[in-house]
This record gives structure tokens, C-alpha cells and sequence, in this order.
């Protein structure tokens, strides 16, 4: 005979603990399931006022130019010699070793020329973005750390190299949201994760109502690209009473034990993803477009993400993450860069009509760029269509709308294109900047965790105040 058969039942055996009641209970929720999508959320039912307090709109301590910001991250470094930073000195030399570097020069392929009031040098490739120059503030002199993609995208959107919040999380804490029935911050890709995965949009030791949602807009209908957003089986009022039900439970069990961050935060993305039932179909249901809408930003990946990025910040959504990848090009240069810069050119260029058009451009803040950009050498690895490496020394960011002086270039490369030379911009000094346009001082603005105060900037930064309309 089994002895288990006859063991003594104990007490304990029938209470679960807080982690199991939550995950049992959680299974249950039906459209509630949206939040495994939403990544992590909410606080308990007794700080539930709390958190809502903490993502109403909030007045930023100083004078600001700009309500949302609108990041567009050209993953994988656009080549800057190739787009915006126009290099005569490498059609001269091509072919030939350049003084002091590893490699022979790489002319680019592509014909560059004034555009607009301003005159600003803008590649083929951007014949539209080229069009809406005066429009844009180039930043010619970026800088980073270390050449590897996965790292330099993180860095670019958290502003370190380890486990940090998300910029996004950062103006979220900041600033609040507008709209208390989408999230705050959103980020668009287009398929799966990019390199780095959800460090790009998360909230870190930030509390977990400021992370980000990412959303896959590459899905073809409204139901998979917010899956499970209804719940054709509990009706929004018995839905409420679980959720409250569950707080509640949370709440007691949290009087006696140690608080688990995880949990606390799934809560958070049940409580969001109660809320998104009512507004988020709206949101991203581009069918409410019209077609000249619709035609202007072209129907594709790009153009529908951009659109959706438009109807999120009409909606008060503070701050958008729309991923626009494809940029890394070590062979096929003149083949890969000029399809991957088409994809964004009619899009982008309708963006930021768009925004003017409705009035929202001022307000808005744009902002376009890499992790990191090219060498100014053909990779060897190229073969007869060659690329161009990797390279930390020198990119190119665009800005945009939000307080920003249109029609300028700020910084210098040198004559190769291989390193920054004049304003050199770190990106803890974009992340400055982005923060003052929205009304910060990046040294104030800090987050208290563990024993210390945390800010995006770590102890650097430099706002870039020559920009500043």
C-alpha cells in the first residue's frame, strides 16, 4: 500500500499561496488575457488611487515646447554618408586607402542635393523627407559607446548598457498621460522582437504602470493586432468585479507578505487591458481613415504604423516607439539602402504633413535615427556589392516639430564621415535634450531606488539648447 494513500492532511494544504491564487485566478479573466500581451502592469486595490494619480496629466517644473514625442528608430544604423552627411571627399578617394584607416574609401552610390529654403544636402534616397527639410533639424555629430547592435539599441533607448527604464517610462513618470484609458506609451513593431527585446520599452525599478506596451502591427486585422481585446463570454461589469475582487485578495496577502514586483505589475496590465476595451479598437482601426489618408501615407507596414502613431497621439498618448529596422547593410549597399529608405520616405514625409495639417506638429516631437552608423570603408566582407561596418564614432539623428528649429544642421563629421569632430552629441545628450524640449531638467527628474536617485542621463548629458526654436 502506497503510504501517501493515509499521509495526515495539514492546514496549508488548502490555501494556496499569493503567487498560485494570482496565476489561477488570472487564467480565468478571458479578454483579461490581453495582459500577457501588454508585458507588466498595475498595483493593488489600496494603492489603485495611487497609480491612477501618478498617470494623470502632469505640469512639467519648467517651460515646455513639446507634449508627446513620436521616436522613429531606424535599427540596424542607416549608413550617415549615404542619407544626410554628404562626403565629396570619399568620391575622391574611392578605391584608395584613406589616411589612418583600416580599409580603402567607399564613394557613395547615391547623388546628394540642397533642398529647400535652407539648402540643406539631403541623398536621393529621401526624395519626399527632402522635400519637407526646412521642416527638419539634422544632427550630424551623434556618438555612442560600443558598435554592436543589440547593446547600442538598448542604449539608445534607455541611456545605459544595463537594466534601465525605458525613455519612454521616463517621460510617462514624468509627465503623466492624457488619456487614462490607453496606455501612456506605446511601441509599434512591425513582427517580432528587435534586438535587445523588451528592455527597449520596459520601466525597469520604475513602478510598472510606466512601461511600455509593444504592440505587432504586422498582423492583417484589428482582432490579432490587440489579441483578445473583447471578451464575448463576461460582460465589462463582471469583469470589473474579478479584477476588484483579485486586488482585494492581493491587497490582503501583500498586509502579510512580501510584495513580488512580478505580480504586482501583471495586475497592472489586467487593469490596462480592462480599460483598452473601451477606446484601443478605436485607436488602431485605420478603416476610420479616409482613403486620401490612407493613399498619402501609402498603404504599406511603415505608412500604417506612422498612421497609428498619429491616432495614438490625437488620443493623448504621451509617447510612441515605432520601429523601423532594416538598416543593416554590410554588402548590397546601393541596392538594400535605397529599398529600406523608400519604405520610410513617403511615410514619414506624410507624418509630419499630417501633423501640421491638424495642428499638432508644434506639440509633437519628432524624432528620427540609429543606434549607431557606418564606416566610411567598404566592408571587406562585400564582396563586389559592398557595404559599409559598423561604426560608433559618428551617425546622424533627425528631429522634428516639438520646439525644434526646422531648416538647420547642427555638428560636424570630418571629412571622411569616420568620427564626429564639432558639437559631438552623445546620446546621453539627445536624451537631454528630448527631455528639456518636454519640460525637464534631466539632473532633476529622478526615481529613488535603492538607497539612490536614479535619472535617464546617469551623471551626464548635455542639452543641445543651439535647436531650441
Amino acid at each position: 500500500m502506497n503510504p501517501d494513500e493515509h499521509r495526515m492532511v495539514d492546514l496549508e494544504d488548502h490555501f494556496l499561496t499569493r503567487r498560485q491564487f494570482l496565476q489561477r485566478a488570472g487564467m480565468g479573466f478571458g479578454a483579461l488575457s490581453l495582459a500577457g500581451l501588454l508585458g507588466e502592469g498595475l498595483f493593488s486595490a489600496a494603492r489603485a488611487l495611487e497609480a491612477e494619480a501618478n498617470l494623470l496629466p502632469k505640469t512639467p517644473p519648467l517651460p515646455a515646447k513639446a507634449k508627446h514625442v513620436v521616436h522613429i528608430f531606424a535599427q540596424g544604423a542607416p549608413s550617415h554618408v549615404d542619407t544626410w552627411d554628404y562626403k565629396p571627399s570619399l568620391a575622391k578617394l574611392d578605391g584608395q586607402p584613406i589616411p589612418g584607416m583600416d580599409g580603402v574609401a567607399m564613394a557613395s552610390p547615391f547623388k546628394f542635393s540642397k533642398k529647400g529654403k535652407s539648402g540643406i544636402e539631403v541623398s536621393e534616397v529621401f526624395p519626399q523627407i527632402g522635400e519637407r527639410v526646412d521642416d527638419l533639424c539634422v544632427i550630424k555629430s551623434m556618438y555612442t559607446d560600443i558598435p554592436a547592435h543589440e547593446v547600442a539599441t538598448i542604449m539608445m533607448n534607455t541611456g545605459s548598457r544595463l537594466v534601465r527604464p525605458s525613455l519612454g517610462s521616463w517621460v510617462l513618470y514624468g509627465l503623466g498621460s492624457e488619456n487614462q484609458n490607453m496606455p501612456g506609451f506605446v511601441s509599434l513593431r512591425p513582427g517580432g522582437p528587435p534586438p535587445g527585446g523588451t528592455a527597449n520599452w520596459q520601466s525597469s525599478f520604475l513602478p510598472g504602470l510606466y512601461q511600455g506596451v509593444s504592440i505587432n502591427t504586422k498582423v492583417p486585422t484589428l482582432n490579432q493586432l490587440i489579441e483578445n481585446i473583447r471578451n464575448p463570454n463576461t460582460p465589462l461589469p463582471e469583469q470589473r468585479r474579478q479584477l476588484d475582487l483579485v486586488h482585494k485578495l492581493n491587497e490582503l496577502h501583500s498586509q502579510n507578505m512580501q510584495k513580488e514586483a512580478q505580480l504586482e505589475a501583471r495586475l497592472e496590465a489586467f487593469e490596462m487591458a480592462f480599460k483598452m476595451q473601451t477606446e484601443a479598437t478605436d485607436a488602431f482601426d485605420l478603416n476610420k481613415e479616409s482613403a486620401t489618408t490612407r493613399e498619402a501615407y501609402g498603404r504599406t507596414s511603415q505608412g500604417n504604423q506612422l498612421l497609428i502613431a498619429r491616432r495614438l497621439i490625437e488620443r493623448g498618448v504621451r509617447f510612441v516607439q515605432v520601429w523601423a529596422g532594416g538598416w543593416d547593410h554590410h554588402q548590397d549597399l546601393e541596392e538594400k539602402l535605397a529599398d529600406r529608405a523608400k519604405d520610410i520616405d513617403q511615410p514619414l514625409a506624410a507624418f509630419i504633413q499630417d501633423l501640421k495639417q491638424r495642428g499638432l506638429f508644434d506639440e509633437t516631437l519628432v524624432v528620427w535615427g540609429g543606434e549607431f552608423g557606418r564606416k566610411p570603408v567598404r566592408d571587406r566582407n562585400g564582396g563586389d556589392n559592398p557595404g559599409r561596418d559598423h561604426n560608433a564614432k559618428a551617425f546622424t539623428t533627425v528631429l522634428a516639430g516639438g520646439g525644434v528649429r526646422g531648416g538647420m544642421t547642427y555638428g560636424e563629421t570630418d571629412e571622411f564621415g569616420n568620427a564626429s569632430v564639432k558639437d559631438k552629441v552623445h546620446v546621453h545628450d539627445l536624451h537631454a535634450t528630448i527631455l528639456a524640449l518636454l519640460g525637464f531638467d534631466h539632473k532633476k527628474l529622478t526615481y529613488r531606488y535603492n538607497g539612490r536617485d536614479f535619472r535617464l542621463t546617469e551623471t551626464y548629458g548635455e542639452i543641445i539648447k543651439p535647436v531650441f526654436a
